[in-house]
């Protein structure tokens, strides 16, 4: 029988407490030294190392240079395999995600009248080129390419193309390319890993240079994005999955477990807690697991029970519902799933947490395909000082000032006075009689 990880809050010391909100990436130092070999040989020998490295690494035997940009034959071959239902559902998603988005986007410009004739503000305009990475290894993720180009379309970035690991047959997930194109990128290339971020980085003989980097990936892709952060962008840290399940006792504990194994099938390296103050829903949660393994795919099993099992999930037995709040605030999770009837009770109580989902019928799930708040959110604490992906994380914000005759020189004579204190003649120069001399000509 599969002993899956009971913790009781009031047992453990303060060190076993902070082990608890470890994420498997917290250490990167083995895959930093790895990684860097990698981002030399795509810097060195671009699109050559991109061939090798894909039918080294993801099997893809048959890849070449000339194949590593997705053609317009696969696009068409893509819409041809996708069933209709498929098909609608990616649809029904991205409508969402754009409408939830399209709210996003801000005013081009705006400017406010700070003083008589002086007038400031800031002005949007999207980042030039953004490279989107959706993920493979573990699945095909057809949801992280809506999630991450349709804000980069509604925010207008010209130039947008995924990265995405090829199959062993060289080619891209059908689906994958059916979201690409309905939510409106066609430019895909056939790398992944940390090759990917460095192609995105340098650029190659087929892969136009990208200013930011934004999508989830696997630790190989944290380290990238680490190692190269002083020459792209690296956008908010998505690592691998994690979720906390915050359960009262007014739901049944098989219904707990339903959901906690949702983030913990992503892979081993995923994080999933149920939290709760319940020693009944810990009871039923832990008889009603095995019924939800039989329903799951031998893959899938064999991640959650790696999670459940091991380090970075099981279930936190608290003494109160404020306990368990004030422990969901510690880790910060990237999925927070408040499974109550009466949930807005404890949001005023979380204060840590990229996603909130709401009551017995917003299942992680939901949030992740297409309820319309975007699915790829900071990991590894990164919900302390990120938030989730976004319209704002494609564009970038320029300050617009104009100040008139009528306003200078009341602002002049500020700046003169600061400036003489802080020891910058230029400065003062500036907004000095040397001014007036050549304003009245």
């Amino acid at each position: 029988m599969t002993k899956v990880n009971v913790q009781k809050l009031k047992d453990l010391s303060a060190a076993q407490r902070s082990a608890l909100t470890a994420r498997s990436e917290a250490d990167l130092a083995g895959y930093l030294v790895k990684t860097q070999p990698i981002i030399d040989a795509v810097r060195q020998e671009g699109d050559a190392a991109l061939v090798r490295l894909g039918r080294e690494l993801d099997k893809a035997t048959s890849l070449t240079a000339a194949t590593l940009k997705v053609s317009e034959a696969e696009f068409e071959e893509a819409f041809k395999l996708v069933d209709a239902e498929l098909s609608d559902a990616i649809r029904y998603a991205i409508d969402n995600i754009r409408s939830f988005h399209e709210e996003q986007l801000p005013e081009p410009m705006w400017l406010k009248e700070i003083r008589p004739g002086a007038f400031a503000g800031d002005r949007y305009l999207p980042i030039n080129s953004v490279a989107l990475y959706v993920p493979r290894g573990k699945g095909s993720f057809p949801s992280v390419t809506m999630m991450t180009s349709v804000p980069g379309v509604v925010a207008g970035v010209p130039n947008l193309a995924i990265f995405t690991p090829p199959g062993p047959d060289g080619k891209v997930d059908a689906a994958t390319l059916v979201a690409a194109r309905i939510a409106g990128v066609n430019t895909i290339y056939k790398v992944g890993g940390a090759q990917a971020v460095a192609a995105a980085a340098f650029g190659t003989e087929t892969i136009r240079k990208a200013q930011k980097i934004l999508g989830p990936g696997s630790p190989w892709v944290v380290a990238a994005k680490r190692l190269l952060a002083g020459v792209i962008d690296p956008g908010l840290p998505a690592g691998p999955s994690e979720a906390i399940i915050l359960a009262d006792d007014t739901v049944h504990g098989g219904l707990a477990a339903l959901d906690l194994l949702i983030e913990a099938e992503h892979g081993s390296d995923s994080s999933a807690w149920l939290v709760t103050d319940s020693p009944r829903v810990v009871e039923e949660s832990l008889a009603a697991l095995p019924e939800h393994w039989n329903k799951m795919t031998e893959q899938r099993v064999q991640f959650s029970r790696a999670v459940l099992t091991g380090k970075s999930g099981g279930i936190i037995l608290a003494q109160s519902m404020a306990d368990a709040c004030a422990f969901v605030n510690e880790y910060a999770p990237e999925h927070l799933e408040i499974l109550s009837t009466r949930p807005f009770e404890y949001l005023g109580d979380i204060t840590e947490a990229a996603e909130v989902l709401l009551g017995t019928h917003t299942p992680v799930s939901i949030g992740n395909f297409g309820l319309g708040p975007n699915a790829v959110l900071p990991t590894s604490k990164g919900a302390n000082t990120h938030g989730p992906l976004s319209v704002s994380d494609f564009i970038r914000r320029s300050s617009v000032g104009y100040v008139t005759a009528k306003a200078y020189p009341q602002m002049a004579s500020v700046a003169h006075r600061l400036g003489t204190y802080e020891g910058f003649s230029s400065h003062v120069n500036a907004v000095s009689e040397l001014r007036d001399r050549y304003l009245k000509g």
